[in-house]
């Protein structure tokens, strides 16, 4: 089994925790912010982060950010000059910069890259604030981007990351000219249920890893489960990082109709994350500025299936916004 077919089923990791509020009101710990549970557990967390991050490209910088609800580690990879705004990218929950070791070698004939350790989630940004509502996550991230030196910047986000993507240019703009979303969870179509009740025991830190490898294999319908770097580098982050944010809710249909950004939807055909279908066609009535594109043959693990074809969109995306 390739390394690539093991990084496929990064998203599919990543959900896991998703609107599982039950046992997250049950496991909330006294802190408001998110943290390592331990110095072990933090330990254990930054080796594998430092693996799986040997998995990518070299960066060009390392940025620390700060904000108002803490301080942001950025990365940033130099591209290809196309005269295209740089790539913002936003992983997934419970992910961080490593999930995007496919997407980089094609994005980067796109433009340049960036890449975003999300506050509140296990990585190598550090909570500083609580964070209570989406406009707070909007703040942050405004603020964050607003200290980088382009006056244009696309966001591009996959599953929660592409929830992520949505909230941001729904609260805030800014520097975004564009945004694309690849199968966001919880945006365009509710969890159907079996995802939930299938969730809340492989959300559980301490459950055995087999019962996460059970559910990853079902929601990336049937693909078989390797560990990998950045596979080791999610479940080290699930068992050690106590999360603080609120669970993401769906945006009302006339919070979209309101965005004035252009945004391009690639939504995954096989989805088990919920009706693409009924997705794709909800982002078609709802978005004033909005191409929307379905895979049919892709899995909710969409961003290392088809990492070429998703740049060769983006790159045709981006150029439309001259």
């Amino acid at each position: 089994m390739s390394k690539r077919r093991g990084r496929v089923l990064v998203p599919v990791l990543v959900v896991i925790v998703v609107l599982i509020g039950a046992v997250t009101f049950v496991l909330r710990e006294p802190s408001p912010v998110g943290h390592f549970r331990s110095a072990e557990g933090y330990d254990r967390f930054a080796a594998a982060y430092d693996r799986a991050m040997a998995e990518l490209p070299e960066p060009e910088r390392t940025l620390e950010l700060r904000t108002s609800y803490g301080v942001v580690r950025l990365y940033r990879w130099s591209g290809a000059e196309t005269g295209v705004p740089p790539v913002v990218l936003l992983p997934g929950t419970s992910a961080s910069t490593p999930m995007w070791a496919d997407n980089l070698p094609s994005l980067l004939r796109v433009s340049d890259v960036y890449s975003v350790d999300m506050i509140g989630e296990p990585g190598r940004s550090v909570q500083e604030r609580p964070i209570v509502s989406g406009e707070d996550q909007a703040r942050w991230l405004d603020e964050a981007l607003g200290q980088l030196p382009e006056e244009k910047l696309l966001l591009f986000g996959s599953s929660l990351g592409g929830w992520n993507v949505m909230n941001h240019v729904v609260h805030r703009t800014g520097k975004v000219a564009g945004a694309v979303v690849l199968d966001p969870a919880t945006t365009f179509n509710d969890l159907p249920l079996s995802v939930i009740l299938r969730s809340i025991p492989v959300a559980l830190p301490f459950a055995p890893k087999s019962w996460r490898d059970d559910f990853n294999s079902w929601t990336a319908n049937g693909a078989p489960v390797e560990d990998v770097p950045v596979a080791d580098l999610i479940e080290v982050g699930m068992q050690s990082y106590a999360k603080q944010l609120p669970s993401p809710t769906r945006f009302p249909a006339e919070q979209l109709a309101a965005i004035d950004v252009p945004i391009l939807v690639i939504m995954a055909g096989r989805s088990v994350m919920h009706d693409s279908a009924a997705a794709a066609a909800f982002a078609e009535q709802t978005l004033r500025r909005g191409t929307v594109k379905v895979y049919p043959e892709a899995s909710h693990a969409i961003n290392g299936e088809y990492p070429d074809e998703i740049a060769a969109d983006v790159a045709e995306f981006a150029n439309s916004l001259a």
